[in-house]
């Protein structure tokens, strides 16, 4: 098992780098960090309090705006809460959809108390299993970048586990307000029709 990590705010601004116009829904930590980097808060939903959720709200924009990108940044705790979500989203195979994770071993917000089995599980390996198109693992930044143009444009389902540190790199509390979020991008999504 590789020691190597990726630093959690340099990989959210590598995705940001090559969001173009895609819907971001982000959870806890990475949540933090995007706002901290994106240009697009119109088209970025936070979901505040809904620990596990981000993929499955995610979803539900993916299938209704087909023809636009929609992204995730999940945190690994956050994922395994609602890991029926990765099936669900394998059966559905909404082809706009790549759902970045960043996998630290802990829950960051909470304390930093270690997700129950910790490097024990594969969460690449199990969105495979769910009938994900691709899966992606990296551990390095410049793999990373050097590969995330090809990751944005497959056909998804795209599953992106990231192997972070956010150590030493927390960022500033809060995270903005899931309601005035959706206010935002209800509208923007309205005025593009």
């Amino acid at each position: 098992m590789s020691t190597r990590r990726i630093p959690a705010f340099e990989a959210v601004k590598a995705i940001s780098d090559r969001r173009g116009d895609a819907v971001a829904v982000a959870t806890m930590v990475p949540n933090r960090y995007w706002r901290q980097v994106s240009r697009r808060p119109e088209l970025d939903l936070p979901i505040v309090g809904g620990m596990g959720k981000a993929s499955s709200v995610a979803l539900g924009i993916a299938l209704a705006c087909p023809d636009r990108r929609v992204i995730v940044l999940d945190g690994d705790g956050s994922l395994l809460m609602n890991l029926g979500t990765l099936v669900t989203i394998g059966g559905q195979r909404p082809g706009n959809l790549v759902h970045f994770v960043f996998e630290d071993g802990v829950y960051r917000t909470t304390g930093g108390q270690p997700v129950p089995g910790s490097g024990t599980f594969d969460l690449a390996e199990i969105a495979n299993g769910a009938g994900f198109r691709r899966s992606y693992v990296f551990d390095d930044l410049e793999d990373f970048v050097g590969e995330l143009p090809g990751v944005m444009d497959a056909a998804g389902p795209v599953f992106v586990c990231l192997k972070v540190t956010s150590a030493g790199d927390a960022p500033p509390p809060g995270m903005g307000s899931t309601r005035d979020a959706m206010r935002r991008l209800r509208e923007t999504l309205a005025g593009d029709q």
